[in-house]
């Protein structure tokens, strides 16, 4: 099944194994390495059985049948709001899968090749939050080597400092494959050059907190392993920096990596959307 570019998959479903949380956001970033139709399915069924899975951001989704039967299988299992922008050329996609429908796309402030880039509006317990999924192209071909990605990078920079007024007063997530490391990354790589770390870099100047580096500071931690062994963090999760106090856990799970699910560890992010004295009183303010 194939869905226009931009388009809600609001096929029927079964209820969510699980139900989301009204407090919390809590998101699980999937890597899907182009799978095939079968292994989609798995990877739908891995991810539906995580309590934590409420918000799913799918990186490297093929836009053939792999992609449409994953997408498929996410609304099968639950799913109720499906974001899967299609390309009009083949290309790899991401994709946003909710478990709540109070969650409503919105145009993507990335203009170059926004399949890779959706975003949307997710609403959990009366209280907004804005989502962008990222997934960076890699160097590609010796004869375009690193075009598309530099171009693509250049796009996302660009959009970044948008977000506070297509989200306004809202917590915002930015979730994906990166396909770049951090300054001071360990193992230190020499084939990244200055520009990719200056893109790294480019969301703290929008005003955004590596997530999982706030919390974990001194933490060695890899999501992809190149043939020789080498670990490399490429999936990260980025957050308004005035709300980084409210991160309750940020981390990577190996097991879909480990199990051959993807080639990529999962990364997950858990949000409190309410302050303590909030929650105890029952109240929602601004």
């Amino acid at each position: 099944m194939t869905f226009p570019a931009g388009q809600l998959s609001l096929l029927d479903s079964d209820p969510p194994v699980h139900q989301p949380s009204a407090d919390t956001a809590r998101l699980v970033l999937f890597n899907a390495q182009h799978a095939s139709p079968d292994r989609s399915r798995r990877q739908a069924e891995w991810i539906a059985g995580q309590q934590d899975a409420d918000i799913v951001v799918l990186t490297e989704v093929s836009s053939t049948q792999g992609g449409d039967a994953l997408v498929t299988a996410l609304t099968e299992r639950g799913y109720a709001t499906v974001i899967a922008p299609q390309p009009k050329t083949p290309d790899y996609r991401t994709v946003i899968a909710c478990r709540t429908p109070d969650a409503q796309q919105v145009e993507s402030p990335v203009t170059l090749t926004p399949h890779r880039a959706p975003a949307a509006r997710v609403t959990i317990g009366g209280r907004d939050i804005g989502i962008l999924g990222l997934y960076v192209p890699s160097r590609g071909p010796v004869e375009r080597r690193n075009q598309a990605k530099k171009a693509f990078q250049s796009a996302v920079t660009e959009a970044l400092p948008k977000l506070d007024s297509l989200f306004p007063g809202m917590p915002v997530i930015v979730a994906g494959d990166l396909n770049v490391i951090e300054p001071g990354h360990q193992p230190p790589h020499k084939v990244f050059g200055a520009w990719e770390y200056d893109f790294y870099d480019s969301f703290e100047k929008a005003g955004l907190t590596d997530a999982f580096r706030h919390l974990h500071p001194e933490e060695n931690a890899h999501s992809w392993y190149g043939h020789s062994g080498n670990g490399f963090r490429f999936d990260h999760i980025h957050l308004t920096s005035s709300r980084t106090a409210r991160i309750l856990a940020c981390g990577y799970r190996h097991e879909p990596r480990e199990s051959g699910l993807s080639d990529h560890a999962v990364m997950t992010l858990h949000l409190r959307l309410t302050d303590p004295e909030e929650s105890s009183k029952g109240q929602i303010r601004g």
